[in-house]
């Protein structure tokens, strides 16, 4: 099938790969310049809703291709693993990993990093902040024509809508989950962030993400990432992990249920910084273009993305010590 970009080809590969090594769901479609372009929906492992459950995201922001296309990468080499990795096989009947590489098609296609509306995917939610915001940045509703927009107050975009009963669906019934979503274009670390975004004051959950925090530092030494709250970076208005992990917080038995939305922000500055040519395409503040950068963080973050599925599926062996 031809297709309109390669972010888009790598996910219909990956639709044709799993072949019974897992679920494939069409979610919706996103109508853009009169194509049709499919927001896909993965599922692996155990069909318990209640199981534990790594999930992965990608593709929020159009711009931001590298997420998806290490969400793709991670997801193609665990279905050639289930070809004949045993151990794996009977780690999945016991977990589920559930993933939508590419939540934002349209934008991706345009180029943009907003949704075909010019709506920010990740200011778009009823969460509101209590910090000191970065004008426009932060997130508004003063026009589309602007970066960062958040859309209509209380209106979910129609690709917000689709996260929302997945992750609902898929995650939200866990005993425990763990959700990475996949970004670039901030800085020239690597941060891997947890709640909130929305307020410097700590999460409910502090304690796990710095249980998580002491797992990483532990089981990847020398590694390269900033782990710290979303919010000592930057506030954001309507960040939507924020709103979905207050519906899971405010609606379930959160004593025993956990669930903690992680963000990996690849820092793509530094990409700019050892190729400043980079600058002349807008891509480039957002992705490796020298091949072997590209394969580098495939590499690179491959290891944590699998230490996330492994932290839920042994959740008991440490959450509870």
């Amino acid at each position: 099938m031809k297709t309109l970009f390669r972010e888009l080809e790598k996910v219909y590969r990956l639709v044709d790969k799993v072949n019974g090594h897992g679920r494939v769901e069409l979610l919706g479609t996103v109508d853009v310049k009169a194509h049709r372009l499919p927001i896909y929906g993965f599922q692996f492992g155990s069909k318990d809703p209640t199981a534990p459950t790594f999930g992965l995201f990608g593709g929020l922001h159009g711009l931001e291709k590298i997420g998806t296309e290490l969400a793709v990468y991670f997801l193609y080499n665990l279905v050639e693993r289930l070809e004949w990795n045993k151990q794996l096989q009977e780690l999945l009947e016991k977990i589920r990993v559930v993933s939508i590489p590419l939540l934002n098609p349209g934008g991706m296609y345009l180029g943009t990093r907003s949704n075909p509306n010019g709506v920010d995917l990740n200011r778009n939610s009823p969460s509101t902040s209590d910090g000191k915001k970065l004008f426009l940045a932060s997130g508004h509703r003063l026009s589309p024509n602007l970066p960062w927009y958040g859309g209509v107050k209380d209106k979910l975009e129609f690709e917000n809508e689709i996260l929302v009963e997945f992750v609902k669906k898929n995650m939200l019934n866990a005993k425990f989950s763990l959700a990475l979503d996949l970004h670039s274009g901030f800085g020239v670390k690597d941060r891997l962030w947890f709640p909130y975004s929305k307020t410097s004051e700590p999460f409910p959950y502090y304690d796990i993400a710095s249980r998580i925090k002491n797992l990483v530092d532990s089981n990847m030494k020398h590694h390269i990432y900033q782990i710290e709250p979303q919010a000592d970076s930057y506030i954001i208005e309507g960040d939507i992990w924020d709103h979905l992990f207050d519906i899971h917080y405010n609606t379930k038995n959160h004593k025993e249920d956990i669930f903690v939305p992680w963000t990996l922000e690849m820092g793509s500055w530094i990409w700019v910084k050892k190729n400043p040519l980079q600058l002349m395409n807008i891509d480039g503040m957002f992705n490796p273009y020298r091949e072997h950068r590209f394969k580098r963080v495939m590499r690179r973050h491959w290891r944590l993305l699998d230490l996330y599925m492994n932290l839920c599926a042994n959740h008991e062996g440490w959450l509870y010590e």
